[in-house]
């Protein structure tokens, strides 16, 4: 079995005070609560920076101008080619949010720290937000 994807994009959102802005909220798949960074899918003819920017206000209420890419990732090669680009921002500027209709998200901040604790701990499980906080933690040597 294959299921054919259309991309998607990730954001490690990194507020003023070097807190990174997550995104709590429940997956049926797996029948619970996951601490995630902000993330969705491609719209048509949409590249994933864009997407990456989009997905950051639409969930955390805040924009950029500035993100840079960290690392793309298939997430689950042995049935699905769905591919994410994953970026950092800085330089947070406060709007609005605006989830989908049937998006419930919370928003929490915890410093990288904290987070790199998570994963050890099994608290973070979600790949694309493990894959993501250790780069950004290692390409930016923090």
């Amino acid at each position: 079995d294959f299921i054919n994807h259309k991309g998607a994009a990730a954001v490690i959102p990194v507020d003023k005070d070097g807190k990174i802005i997550m995104v709590r909220q429940y997956r049926a798949a797996i029948d619970k609560y996951t601490l995630e960074i902000p993330a969705g899918g491609l719209n048509p003819g949409e590249d994933m920076k864009t997407c990456a920017a989009r997905e950051l206000e639409e969930e955390t209420g805040y924009r950029s101008d500035k993100l840079e890419h960290l690392i793309d990732l298939y997430t689950t090669v042995a049935f699905s080619n769905e591919k994410i680009g994953i970026y950092y921002a800085k330089d947070l500027i406060p709007t609005q949010q605006n989830l989908d209709e049937d998006e419930y998200v919370t928003i929490e901040k915890y410093s990288l720290e904290q987070l790199v604790q998570f994963i050890l701990d099994g608290v973070i499980e979600d790949s694309k937000t493990i894959s993501a906080i250790l780069t950004y933690k290692t390409k930016l040597g923090l």
